[in-house]
């Protein structure tokens, strides 16, 4: 039997009229199939109020106030969606782990090359690995692991080791952090299996010790390293389970 998974998880939603009937049902069904949704309508109290209910459930929804008969409203309305949901996601999925990184970088530079120091960047399995419902998440990460192949080569003339530390399931509060960085104080409905999760101590010592090796990279966790591995030689066997089970990311909070 397959494990439900929410079938638009990931997605953007417009919605018309949803200030009521089928457009306000059509809202609450969307959201709990994981979308986040924009609502359309020329009645804004309504959509506030519904707006909440589905926040209330974990979604994000946006309100917009639009007269579908008045020119112009619908182009702006889009806009704004597209701006609001489709790609604030991957700003601040950037702004944190692609810049937040570069500014480390840049901050730590000079006293990196004077002491033919070591330079740890953060990385991830879903830098190997993209599930859906992860993409912002996943494409930051990509970017980190490039960020980390060229800065070894580029540091290397300066005595400078470059490790990247690509963690799978480590015990840690991520999952209860949105996009937007407010913590929840409730834990997530799909909990990860206790067998896959490593202890924050045991993955700290791990990581130490990639980084006195001088090691290029490190994958921690067990589950990570098969993760990787199944990737990079039987991509196919992934691309079937994922299709087959339904497999998606761990779907953090937003």
């Amino acid at each position: 039997m397959r494990r439900r998974h929410q079938r638009f998880g990931g997605h953007a939603v417009f919605i018309t009229g949803a200030s009521s009937g089928i457009g306000a049902a059509l809202a609450h069904e969307f959201a709990h199939e994981g979308a986040d949704v924009a609502l359309a309508a020329r009645r804004r109290e309504r959509l506030q109020a519904l707006a909440a209910e589905i926040e209330r459930g974990g979604r994000r929804a946006l309100v917009i106030p639009c007269d579908v008969t008045r020119d112009g409203d619908l182009e702006r309305a889009v806009a704004l969606t597209r701006t609001a949901l489709a790609l604030d996601d991957y700003r601040r999925q950037f702004e944190t782990n692609v810049f937040g990184v570069l500014r480390t970088v840049y901050a730590t530079l000079e006293d990196l090359k004077k002491t033919r120091g070591r330079l740890v960047l953060l990385g991830s399995v879903s830098g190997h690995v993209g599930l859906p419902g992860s993409s912002a998440y996943s494409m930051s990460k990509f970017a980190v692991r490039g960020l980390a192949a060229s800065l070894a080569y580029e540091l290397e003339p300066y005595g400078v080791a470059v490790t990247l530390i690509s963690p799978g399931f480590v015990e840690s509060e991520i999952r209860q952090v949105d996009n937007r960085g407010v913590w929840r104080r409730e834990p997530p409905k799909t909990p990860i299996p206790r067998a896959l999760v490593m202890p924050a101590p045991t993955a700290a010592r791990r990581i130490v010790r990639a980084v006195a090796r001088r090691r290029r990279e490190a994958v921690i966790t067990g589950f990570g390293k098969t993760a990787v591995i199944v990737q990079r030689h039987l991509p196919w066997l992934l691309t079937a389970a994922v299709r087959r089970f339904g497999i998606k990311s761990r779907g953090e909070p937003r």
